[in-house]
């Protein structure tokens, strides 16, 4: 077992030093790298067969081998030596072990630092409220949640706690006190662990996924009784959002949770991680604040006005995303056919340029 840690260390220090934000160890192919979205193979290793996958696996692992056995998939953290840090999942492909592991930097950096628009800072001026970063898997989205809880730790004091399946960026606390949960570690589940925040004496919550319609309730309805909330999902716009959010409740629920979340929402972040023309990855983000306007269009069922609203909501702080895609080609950025590729609505996108 120690000859595959040696192996695990030299891959995983080899994932943090070449830029990479994945590492994927599957049956049958290279150890390979997810550099600035392409996948690298790592031609110089051998060939993963079953005997080096269980290797790998079960020594990041560790005591939660047993319940991997038995659950066939597993959510965990696992740190090097304190030189790096990664959020793994562990899964079975045709009977054999495999695994994905995210690269997780060890400082959280700035929203500056991460080139995302200045005006989401003002998600961490409220008092209450429910934000959602939202975006596809792998664009930055736990990033950006980082970045603005840790701004707010930063700048506020305040009681925060964060609900994560497993925790990523590890909060050091500065101004606010910051208590971090791990599911299946520190609580039974996401919206367990929202309902008895209330006994917490909390402000601010970060949930790191929204996953089924009871945390969404739990977290509006914490949202609603004075908290201030953050939260992920797996949606490509903000008008999406609402919409997935409301359709995962059953239908006699719906009118109330179209209310709750007008009353509720301040504002969502959707973001894509684009190929840089000089090489690394920038985002291109989508903003939508919560005015009057937009409350109104939830609370009627009106969501296909959301993306006008926001496209002409420019003076309010809002931006589209073709609107930040242009952008980034005008600076040289990003190439034209990188975002159209990535745009909702190309020939929108074209009249932003001309």
């Amino acid at each position: 077992m120690e000859d595959y840690r040696q192996y695990l260390n030299e891959l995983l220090l080899m994932t943090a030093q070449q830029g990479a934000s994945d590492l994927h160890l599957s049956p049958g192919h290279y150890p390979t790298l997810r550099v600035d979205s392409r996948l690298v193979a790592l031609t110089n290793k051998k060939i993963l067969d079953r005997e080096a996958l269980e290797g790998l696996v079960f020594t990041m692992l560790g005591e939660r081998k047993e319940l991997f056995l038995v659950e066939k998939e597993l959510d965990f953290s696992y740190e090097l030596e304190q030189k790096a840090r990664f959020r793994v999942n562990a899964y079975y492909t045709k009977g054999n072990i495999a695994a994905a592991l995210r690269f997780i930097p060890d400082e959280i950096r700035t929203i500056e630092e991460l080139n995302l628009p200045q005006i989401i800072k003002v998600f961490t001026k409220l008092s209450q409220g429910f934000v959602l970063v939202v975006g596809p898997v792998g664009h930055g989205k736990s990033t950006t949640l980082a970045a603005l809880i840790n701004l707010i730790n930063k700048e506020r004091t305040e009681k925060i706690v964060t609900i994560e399946d497993p925790i990523e960026y590890i909060f050091k606390s500065e101004k606010s006190i910051i208590d971090q949960r791990e599911v299946n570690h520190d609580t039974h589940s996401f919206s367990k662990a929202l309902r008895v925040s209330f006994r917490q004496d909390i402000n601010v919550m970060m949930v790191g996924e929204l996953r089924d319609y009871e945390t969404i309730s739990a977290a509006v309805t914490a949202a609603e009784t004075g908290h201030l909330v953050f939260a992920s999902l797996h949606t490509n716009s903000a008008s999406q959002t609402i919409e997935r959010i409301i359709d995962g409740f059953p239908a006699a629920q719906q009118s109330q949770i179209r209310s709750q979340l007008a009353n509720t929402i301040s504002g969502i972040v959707s973001q894509r991680l684009i190929p840089r023309i000089r090489g690394g990855l920038i985002p291109a983000v989508e903003v939508m604040i919560a005015t009057t306007a937009v409350r109104t269009h939830i609370r009627d069922n009106r969501l296909k006005q959301l993306d006008l609203t926001i496209e002409t909501g420019y003076d309010m702080g809002m931006i589209s995303l073709d609107r930040s895609l242009a952008e980034l080609v005008r600076k040289n950025e990003i190439s034209l056919d990188r975002a159209e590729f990535y745009s909702q609505s190309p020939d929108a996108l074209k009249s932003l340029l001309k």
